[in-house]
């Protein structure tokens, strides 16, 4: 049917060149007659405003790059639609636009959303395009490690969505349960990567797309065996590996990480992980105090064992992977280096050794920090 139209509109954009070519030729060899002024009077504009309309669009328009973002909203009025792609420099004939849109009935077909417009495009062809385009699709990257409310906040910067909604639903118990059997909140399910959205795309929509992705990881035969194998379901291996992508930085540490909770799981220990504490702080990240390690939360890992009720953030694949496929070690304890990375042990001796001669590090910058202060002033 495309095919058709565009033949059509290829026909059509010629006849109407050459009718301008005939009007001017009628205006010399008739010129004299007074028929022939008035045949020449009307047929000349009407000739003009016709090939106007669908002039052929040269044919590497639509593969160069001269394109213009036009933003349509919402209950836009047509007369507004024309003002946009005016403004984007898409449209040359405003008023040629609200008549044609007006007599062709494509006024009522426009669409709200991002259109990516050509330039150079005739009148006819603007309308047509507008009809029947895809909406352009905004790039939005989510970072892992990142909770649902900052997911939200981006969101609505991109594409324009309701931040508020958004986090309700989220948070919507029922919705959360229709999407994941048992659980209470979709906290955690929302795997962040880089997606493409149009503008203002459904809120549910989106939500259910990045379920649907986390979802998916855990349809694979090997990762159901591999949760019998860890005798843990999936809203646990979830919870757990959120933990891991607050504690990791490297990437080479997470699957050692995840051993090491694995490990103190089993052993009945708490698991003394961070990141959960940070997740009761109130305010921003800060670091941690020891009066905070007293917090009574069921997401204290320091005062509770085992897990807590649910993730802290929306962790990435490579920290659910890493935890359902953990490296095999005998780590009970860790302590960071300072550059991002982190020593392990196996005994709380080595781990006190360890813990001793990062804070020395520790002091030893302090010191070297006062007397490049104390050198400045």
């Amino acid at each position: 049917m495309d095919r058709w139209k565009h033949q059509i509109l290829h026909y059509l954009s010629r006849a109407g060149f050459l009718a301008f070519v005939l009007g001017y030729f009628l205006l010399f060899v008739i010129k004299h007659t007074l028929v022939g002024r008035l045949v020449t009077f009307l047929f000349i504009p009407l000739a003009v405003l016709f090939y106007a309309f669908f002039r052929p669009l040269p044919e590497d328009v639509m593969a160069r790059q001269e394109r213009a973002i036009v933003q349509i909203p919402a209950g836009a009025s047509f007369q507004q639609i024309a003002d946009s792609l005016i403004a984007a420099e898409t449209l040359e004939h405003k008023t040629w636009f609200l008549v044609l849109g007006k007599l062709s009935g494509k006024e009522k077909k426009m669409r709200a959303g991002l259109f990516e417009v050509p330039k150079g495009l005739s009148t006819w062809s603007v309308l047509g395009y507008l009809e029947t385009a895809p909406s352009y699709r905004i790039k939005v990257t989510l970072p892992e490690g990142i909770v649902s409310s900052q997911m939200a906040v981006i969101l609505e910067k991109r594409i324009g969505i309701n931040a508020e909604r958004f986090s309700a639903l989220v948070n919507d118990s029922l919705f959360a349960s229709s999407l994941v059997p048992g659980i209470y909140s979709l906290e955690g399910f929302l795997l962040p990567e880089t997606y493409f959205f149009e503008w203002k795309t459904p809120e549910k929509q989106i939500i259910q797309h990045m379920v649907a992705n986390t979802l998916k990881i855990f349809e694979a035969d090997s990762v159901q065996a591999q949760l019998q194998l860890l005798k843990r379901s999936m809203l646990e291996i979830v919870t757990l590996a959120s933990i891991v992508e607050g504690e990791a930085l490297v990437d080479s540490e997470r699957a050692v990480i995840a051993s090491l909770y694995h490990n103190r799981l089993r052993l009945g220990w708490p698991l003394q992980a961070d990141p959960t504490i940070q997740f009761v702080v109130p305010g921003p990240p800060r670091r941690l105090l020891y009066k905070d390690l007293e917090i009574d939360s069921p997401y204290n890992t320091y005062k509770y064992a085992g897990l807590p009720p649910g993730p802290i953030n929306n962790p990435g694949q490579k920290s659910l992977l890493a935890t359902l496929f953990p490296a095999t070690t005998s780590y009970l304890y860790m302590v960071a280096v300072g550059d991002g990375s982190h020593q392990f042990s196996k005994t709380l001796r080595e781990h006190n050794r360890g813990h001793a001669k990062f804070n020395e590090v520790r002091q030893q910058l302090r010191r070297e920090q006062r007397q490049k202060q104390a050198a400045g002033k």
